[in-house]
């Protein structure tokens, strides 16, 4: 029945946003930027080449501040300015000689759309949970586009709605930048929409930094990459039942029970919020989907490894500086030890991502070509420590901002909540009943 209910609030959402999209136009960078050649992709950009759809919401803005219809035209302004910094994103995503994914610098510009939307900015919600089927409509995709060569770097669309409030919606590819490098690609477009000539962090943009070594030395088993068999029949568990999707939040009393939870058994002198908080979702994940004991279930999670490495990579780097690092373990001996337990083995991953693991998986990849597997696993992102909500193009902070949908169902994201970022709501998909036992779980905190 919770189900049902979902799906009807779904629809119903989707018909009552009608969002009626004008022709995409493309956005030049507004100064010469380097054409004819190909731009280099680190090895740890080819891993997670996915598109990640958000969307930024903001009031009416004020006279001084532009009108509502002067909105898309200062976005577009600012856009074409900022993008002579980033210029790889006005270009196209090819194949090098290595067969490695590039990007073509044609300097062809982003698709930028106008949209206006049949409702009030209050009726989408609060973004506190993804949802595809209405928000999917603030964010342009292109139109019969198979796989990823056929998508630009990333798409724009401004969207109004009938009380004057408007919304920003991007659809930015994974291999372009990290949660940090989307942040301040965003945060340099709202200065540039503000009036600034310089950025505040321009962009880092030459990636060979990140070459493999020559030749590569892998110093790691790297079970990230590691294909687990389903012996708990979960691909058929998610094949009969809906994903239902849900966001808990966990405000800092809550956070707080949790660490001690992570620390009551002794394992652990201390903790990190995200360490215990991975540990507690992993586990009760684990048992709402009712996995067999002796199935092995992986947790994957990125550490930002910008200062991990030797030398630090630069300041405002262009790229993703992220390296996946893992916990694995059976069901059965995940359940029957107590969280503190699995907030060690995430604080064991973290601790394992030094220089040198990370270059052993950069390394990694230009031997195996390997895609991490996510066959019986857990990876967890989080946007908690990312500002987004900073992004200020001159009409102030977004009222709200979110994901409009998970990039796979084996995703949990922590996203950062309240005025004061101390809260992280937890979003996930579940198939209904697993959905039903992983609440039950976390009433228990």
């Amino acid at each position: 029945m919770v189900a049902e209910v979902k799906q009807n609030g779904v629809a119903s959402k989707a018909q009552l946003m009608s969002v009626k999209r004008g022709e995409p136009t493309l956005v030049a960078p507004a100064e010469a930027t380097p054409t004819g050649k190909q731009y280099y992709l680190s090895n740890l950009d080819q891993n997670i080449a996915v598109i990640v759809q958000t969307v930024y919401c903001f009031k009416r803005p004020s006279s001084g501040h532009g009108h509502e219809g002067a909105v898309a035209d200062m976005l577009r302004a600012a856009l074409s300015r900022v993008l002579v910094h980033y210029h790889p994103l006005a270009g196209r995503l090819g194949i090098s000689p290595e067969m490695k994914l590039t990007v073509e610098c044609t300097g062809e510009g982003v698709p930028f759309v106008e949209a206006d939307a049949a409702c009030d900015l209050a009726d989408i919600g609060d973004l506190s949970t993804p949802d595809p089927t209405a928000l999917g409509q603030l964010v342009y995709s292109i139109p019969g586009a198979k796989n990823i060569l056929e998508m630009p770097p990333i798409t724009a669309q401004v969207t109004r709605f009938k009380c004057g409030g408007f919304s920003l919606g991007l659809a930015m590819n994974h291999c372009m930048f990290d949660g940090l490098g989307a942040m301040e690609f965003v945060n340099s477009w709202a200065e540039m929409a503000r009036g600034a000539t310089e950025l505040t962090v321009p962009p880092f943009v030459d990636r060979s930094v990140l070459r493999a070594r020559d030749p590569p030395s892998i110093s790691f088993p790297h079970r990230e990459f590691e294909e687990i068999a389903d012996i708990s029949g979960m691909a058929a568990l998610y094949g009969e039942q809906k994903l239902v999707y849900r966001s808990f939040s966990f405000d800092p009393d809550r956070l707080e029970r949790v660490r001690a939870l992570a620390l009551a058994g002794g394992d652990l002198e201390r903790c990190t919020t995200f360490e215990a908080l991975s540990g507690l979702v992993w586990r009760a994940r684990t048992a709402a989907l009712g996995l067999a004991p002796e199935q092995q279930t992986k947790l994957l999670f990125a550490v930002d490894g910008r200062r991990r490495f030797v030398p630090p990579l630069p300041k405002g780097y262009f790229g993703n500086g992220i390296v996946l690092t893992n916990a694995l373990a059976t069901a059965g001996d995940l359940l029957a030890s107590p969280v503190s337990r699995a907030a060690g083995m995430v604080q064991e991953a973290v601790l394992m991502v030094t220089d040198e693991y990370m270059r052993s998986a950069v390394d990694y990849f230009e031997v195996t070509r390997a895609r991490p597997s996510l066959a019986s696993t857990l990876l967890i992102t989080t946007w908690s420590r990312l500002a987004f909500d900073g992004a200020d193009f001159g009409w102030g902070e977004p009222v709200m901002s979110g994901p409009v949908m998970l990039p796979e169902k084996e995703v949990i994201l922590f996203l950062a909540h309240g005025k004061e970022r101390k809260s992280i709501n937890v979003l996930l998909g579940l198939p209904t009943s697993a959905m039903d036992a992983f609440k039950d779980l976390l009433d228990e905190i």
